[in-house]
């Protein structure tokens, strides 16, 4: 005796059809970004201003043993009074999924420009900070951490 297996109908095509196009569709997102995306990110945030190096404490590992849970310190140095403080400090990583880590934003009731926090990193690569003060300035501090293991690429 032998078996036959029913013909693929057309419906069955048709929803074989949309996967494939959500697919399509879905992958480019998951590419990895570089430095033109965080570049795109940062142009987005602020333009063409200038940025200046220092006033930035960026404290990472040199080497992580786990992607999964980076640890990241960022300090910036303000006197954090009414005319003088950090409004905020976004930070980017050139080699995950989407470039965005993480942002924060200050006031004067702050006190201190500090905040820390665990990140997630797909690969070896920079990591790069940028604090917006209130007089419109830009400063700037970058990482480059090795990621030996895990990472949010698997």
């Amino acid at each position: 005796m032998q078996t036959k297996r029913p013909a693929l109908s057309r419906r069955d095509a048709v929803k074989v059809a949309a996967w494939a196009v959500a697919a399509a569709a879905i992958a480019p997102r998951l590419a990895f970004a570089d430095e033109k995306a965080v570049a795109a990110e940062i142009k987005k945030l602020y333009g063409d201003k200038p940025m200046a190096s220092g006033k930035i404490r960026l404290d990472v590992p040199e080497i992580a043993e786990n992607g999964l849970v980076v640890p990241i310190n960022v300090e910036v140095e303000s006197p954090m009074t009414e005319t003088d403080y950090v409004k905020a400090v976004h930070v980017f990583a050139e080699g995950n999924p989407l470039p965005g880590i993480v942002s924060y934003q200050f006031t004067p009731a702050c006190g201190k420009a500090s905040a820390a926090t665990r990140m997630r990193l797909a690969q070896t690569q920079d990591v790069i900070c940028v604090a917006e003060m209130s007089n419109g300035a830009l400063h700037t501090a970058k990482a480059n951490i090795k990621v030996t293991i895990g990472g949010c690429g698997g």
